[in-house]
């Protein structure tokens, strides 16, 4: 057996994971990140829009801060995060920024003076200050008050990752590439490590160490077409329910993005919508004006999405061989800002439509995106069941999406997460020794490698590729964006079927180092249990609540729901999880349930919310009006961070209102 030792190990190198290495190699620990690819090849290379923070910078993001941005979340969320979460995150989200200009990231910047903007579909001059010149600058984006995503044109992602890297590799921190982790080592308390494969070689090896974070991104790929990468399967969730003592949160909150182009489903960004383009259907009409007349095409991710499928149901969808999609137009922002702000989508269009986006309309329809579920975690990104393993990312319900979450937030999560959760990493690295029992290490190991000697040498009949295109399949049908009782009890069965099928696989190719095959023989059977956990809590929630829509209860229930789903697997013979229920707390919310802004409002009460406004509305009074806004925040709802990210955040506005007007400092 091959043991590999180390004080901090990371599965996953994108964003999140990388950032967590870079927090713990910072104290001085040993770090090590295991990869299915090359780092820079990670999925985070694939956002385009940008990140969310509160900068403040540009002239239609004045007057945003930490409070403006923590309400946006909480409402896009529709009021299914963990507020004190969020709040740590709207909090640090300048601060890794800022850090990340430091690291290379090269950051599109305001320019003083006059620029052309679209807005509602008419062009609008801007007056930029001449103090922000040179400063971060900031898009629009869906449910947000504030311009506040920050961007690289349209690479944000790809600029985001090729930094990050970049300060790994200066770091000295050893990457394995072409390693995937298939099982977590544990004793039922604390995780020690992973047992993980060589996908050259075949070799198993066991990784132990003080603390392992799972950072392998979301479970898209359990649908049919996603925007997903290929590799963002799932297997992290699957590991950490595998241990039948870790849970998943929230795993029925599946996103889909509205701008996917047709067929391939790749991602056109929101950055499109933000910069001014518009929605149309097969005559050419403006439609989203009718539905939200407020915000239009930049209402939060999971409405415009509805809306879209709504009015395609309506026999407004453009006919295709591919089924009926509506048209983003963008060739209002003109040739010059396609060419400058939005480049990769141009690209993508030319090289997968055939169609220029400054002349053509881009055929979209909503797609898969993104998993607001996944490990849960506790602020601190550890599980609460299982010490010592954390998770981070897209991979983890850290819970500051709820269920659904803006545009920007995700990636600002990957880094933001990471710069937060890494400290407590390196936190617990530091006061917990490394327990080395190599007979636990030796008993995953045996039953990963009988695992495998029974996908090659046994008699097993079932194709791994035929079980995941009807996994697949049964996903996209039965759990969308729409979803009703009689679909996801279909769902259910149909998906328990499989599992069960899955015991008696078999593969034709029976060598053991680089085989695609048995690849997709280990996943296909974890793929399931994380199919399963989506579509029985999405089965089991009866009511709709941000992109959980249930046409057969439509309206959303806190009184009897407002709380986060819990999904174990402790009997590994089981066809279905365990699911339980973890409440929100009312009394603890700095905001409230309330309307969000779209649509009707019918939600069922929650019996708290009441008293508990009226209980804000006393603290606010007895505090009075010289309390500033950070004293009614900690009046209201105290959260805790890592002492070296509790400092304020400064903006350009402050800075103004000093005498030292002039002095801005360093631009950023």
């Amino acid at each position: 057996m091959k043991l590999i030792y180390t004080d901090s190990l990371v599965v996953g190198a994108g964003l999140a994971g990388l950032r967590v290495a870079i927090a713990s190699k910072e104290r001085g620990l040993d770090t090590l990140v295991l990869s299915l690819i090359p780092a820079k090849r990670s999925h985070s290379a694939a956002a385009q829009g940008g990140m969310q923070a509160s900068l403040g910078n540009a002239v239609k993001g004045m007057g945003d801060d930490e409070d403006v941005h923590f309400q946006d979340t909480v409402k896009g969320s529709d009021w299914g995060c963990d507020q004190e979460v969020a709040r740590m995150f709207a909090h640090c989200a300048p601060k890794a920024v800022r850090e990340l200009a430091n690291w290379g990231v090269p950051w599109s910047r305001v320019s003083a003076g006059p620029r052309e903007v679209i807005v509602n579909a008419q062009k609008v001059t801007l007056q930029e200050a001449e103090e922000a010149h040179g400063l971060i600058n900031a898009r629009d984006f869906g449910g947000t008050k504030k311009w506040r995503t920050c961007y690289t044109a349209d690479g944000t992602g790809h600029s985001l990752l090729y930094a990050m890297d970049n300060k790994a590799i200066s770091m000295d921190i050893p990457v394995h590439e072409r390693v995937e982790a298939l099982s977590i080592i544990h004793d039922g308390q604390r995780c020690h490590g992973v047992i993980a494969r060589c996908l050259i070689t075949g070799e198993l090896r066991a990784y132990v160490a003080k603390s392992t974070t799972i950072a392998t991104g979301g479970y898209g790929r359990i649908y049919e077409v996603s925007t997903n990468a290929i590799i963002c399967e799932g297997i992290g969730q699957a590991l950490a329910l595998e241990t039948g003592v870790a849970t998943l949160g929230n795993m029925e909150a599946v996103q889909f993005h509205p701008t996917a182009i047709v067929p391939v489903g790749i991602l056109t960004t929101e950055g499109c919508r933000g910069d001014g383009g518009l929605l149309r259907d097969k005559d050419g009409y403006r439609f989203m004006p009718d539905y939200e007349p407020e915000k239009k095409e930049l209402a939060s991710r999971d409405v415009v999405s509805r809306r879209m499928t709504e009015h395609m149901r309506k026999g407004k969808g453009v006919d295709s061989p591919y089924g009926p999609h509506l048209w983003l137009d963008i060739t209002l922002l003109g040739r010059k800002h396609i060419e400058t702000n939005l480049r990769e989508v141009q690209e993508i269009c030319e090289n997968f439509l055939g169609i220029d986006p400054a002349k053509d309309w881009i055929p979209v329809r909503p797609t898969q995106h993104y998993s607001m579920g996944g490990i849960r975690t506790k602020a601190t990104g550890e599980s609460p069941q299982l010490k010592g393993l954390f998770s981070v990312g897209e991979a983890a319900c850290w819970d500051m999406h709820g269920f659904n979450r803006l545009g920007g937030n995700s990636l600002a999560e990957t880094v933001v997460g990471g710069m937060i959760i890494g400290k407590y990493v390196a936190d617990f690295c530091e006061n917990n020794s490394l327990e080395i029992d190599t007979q636990l290490a030796e008993k995953f190991m045996r039953q990963v490698q009988t695992e495998i000697d029974t996908l090659v040498d046994g008699e097993g009949h079932e194709s791994p590729f035929e079980l995941k295109r009807e996994m697949q399949r049964i996903m996209m049908d039965y759990v969308g964006i729409f979803r009703n009782g009689p679909e996801l009890d279909k769902a259910v069965n149909e998906l328990k079927a499989l599992l069960e099928r899955s015991r008696k696989l078999g593969i034709k190719c029976k060598k053991r180092h680089a085989n695609p095959e048995l690849v997709e023989a280990l996943r296909v059977k974890r793929m399931l249990k994380v199919a399963l956990t989506v579509a029985c809590g999405a089965a089991a929630r009866t009511e709709s609540r941000g992109a959980h829509a249930r046409e057969d209860y439509p309206q959303r229930n806190d009184r009897d729901w407002l709380n986060r789903t819990l999904a174990s697997w402790p009997d590994a013979n089981a066809l279905e999880p365990v699911l339980s229920y973890e409440p929100l707390d009312v009394m603890k919310m700095e905001l409230p349930p309330g309307y969000r802004g779209y649509g009707i409002d019918n939600a069922i009460a929650h019996p708290d919310t009441a008293k508990r406004e009226q209980q804000i509305a006393e603290i606010l009074a007895e505090l009075g009006d010289n309390a500033d806004r950070y004293q009614r925040q900690a009046a209201l709802m105290p959260f805790e961070l890592p002492p070296s990210l509790q400092a304020k955040n400064e903006r350009l506005s402050d800075t103004l209102q000093r005498p030292s007007a002039n002095a801005l400092g360093e631009k950023s």
